[in-house]
């Protein structure tokens, strides 16, 4: 190890690796609450292209896991160390390289931010629109997961943004795909079979992503309704009557008045109405007027337009919806994914399932794509663990998967294994095998392929 971690110190300077008490406690996990911190073998923070390069080439060298870290804003795992890896943290490759305005694509380092990103596009007009709720998380990490979002039942996920990569393979090989093209029809899509990925084939170094003209006028409405069934039926109707919003949430009641309280929010819905109301919407669009009139015919109590000030405050509000239910108690936070029309269904059984358990679970989500958030209050792991395999067996069985965007990482690694066609398990084998053959990169997640530096 001592070879390494000088051969580590030539390839990215010696102040940027760091071993045992010298590695802060924020490199040590992710945000997922069903983890303890690990301690890598190594940090390191490369600045370049050709230092990550090096770094792979030395790991695979020496049969050395590596674990790919953006910001560490993750819920599944992903971005935890391993104790016997390299951690490859990319907090100096924060760079924007270069904002096309004629071709509206931004080029940027994989530890460029959200909130930095869209800072640089603001003055032109322009915007990321992939928002997965905390603006601090990095354009590397989100391809990692394919995050998604509020916004993406209008503007889709990270995968339908990003349009070329850098990457470097685990031995140190450095491939570009895509480009500053909106489609192609030549070869494989590497690009898309990237994303989504979680490090486990390569690790990204730039990431080239679509961006476009920033919404100015929109209005942030509030609809209380009598049963969170009524809610989960009005979503496709809504979809499917041509009103194209940009943010249509749900929450619990429990949900939206944990929110509010915790920013301090009085939105003015009358107490009599708060105690009719199960459940809401939050829609952000163009046209209230059409909205308003789609709303009441499908059963709301009223609707409420929101001043421009507490629209924007309730948004950012749901937005710090994980910090709210971890300060509360939350013992796991899970999101499946189903067909929107299955929601009301999935959601009623839920219901049952954390009766049988004798688990409270609360809920919200971007119902608009199908994406249900899940707050579990559990602290017995195996009662957890029980009921979160039978929440996503139902998801799956709705047609549905197990996450829509927080990714499988490690925690939701066995279930997807459980649940999964065992040729597509096969298939997706054969792939890492040709990107990763020595089984270095994020061995332990995603695949649980196993120890395959032993066995290659």
């Amino acid at each position: 190890m001592s070879d390494l971690l000088e051969q580590l110190r030539k390839a990215v300077g010696e102040s940027h690796v760091l071993v045992g008490d010298a590695i802060h406690a924020d490199y040590t996990h992710d945000e997922t609450l069903t983890l303890s911190p690990v301690v890598p073998r190594a940090l390191v923070q490369p600045v370049s292209t050709d230092e990550v390069s090096e770094v792979l080439r030395l790991a695979t060298e020496h049969q050395i896991p590596v674990v790919a870290r953006g910001s560490g804003t993750g819920l599944s795992g992903a971005a935890s160390p391993m104790a016997d890896g390299i951690l490859l943290a990319f907090d100096r490759m924060n760079r924007i390289r270069e904002i096309d305005i004629e071709n509206q694509v931004a080029v940027v380092e994989p530890g460029v931010t959200l909130e930095q990103l869209n800072a640089a596009l603001h003055p032109l007009g322009l915007t990321y629109p992939v928002s997965p709720g905390e603006q601090t998380a990095s354009l590397g990490g989100n391809v990692g997961t394919n995050a998604g979002g509020m916004r993406a039942v209008r503007y889709g996920v990270t995968r339908h943004h990003v349009l070329g990569l850098e990457i470097v393979l685990a031995d140190g090989r450095v491939l570009r795909t895509g480009g500053r093209f909106v489609k192609s029809s030549t070869g494989y899509d590497l690009t898309q079979l990237l994303v989504g990925s979680e490090g486990t084939l390569a690790v990204t170094t730039e990431v080239t992503v679509k961006v476009q003209p920033r919404l100015t006028e929109t209005t942030t409405v509030l609809v209380p309704f009598a049963t969170l069934a009524e809610v989960t039926h009005a979503v496709p109707r809504i979809v499917a009557s041509g009103v194209n919003p940009t943010i249509l949430e749900y929450a619990d009641a429990l949900v939206l008045g944990s929110i509010t309280r915790s920013a301090g929010l009085d939105l003015g819905i009358p107490e009599d109405v708060q105690q009719r109301a199960l459940a809401y919407l939050v829609v952000v669009d163009e046209d209230v007027e059409r909205l308003g009139t789609l709303l009441g015919d499908l059963g709301a109590i009223d609707v409420y337009v929101l001043p421009p000030q507490a629209g924007a405050s309730l948004i950012t509000a749901r937005e710090r919806l994980f910090f709210v239910s971890k300060a509360a108690g939350c013992d796991d936070i899970i999101d499946a994914v189903i067909p929107r029309a299955a929601i009301p269904d999935y959601l009623a059984k839920v219901a049952e399932l954390a009766a049988a358990h004798e688990t409270f679970v609360s809920g919200c989500g971007h119902v608009g794509d199908g994406n249900v958030h899940l707050a579990v209050f559990q602290p017995d792991v195996e009662k957890r663990k029980a009921l979160t395999r039978e929440i996503f067996r139902i998801a799956v069985e709705a047609g549905g998967a197990i996450s829509g965007e927080h990714g499988l990482g490690t925690e939701k690694m066995p279930y997807f294994l459980e649940m999964a066609d065992p040729a597509a398990l096969e298939l997706m084998r054969a792939i890492k095998h040709a990107f990763d053959p020595m089984g270095i990169l994020a061995p332990d997640r995603v695949l649980g392929a196993g120890d395959q530096r032993a066995t290659s």
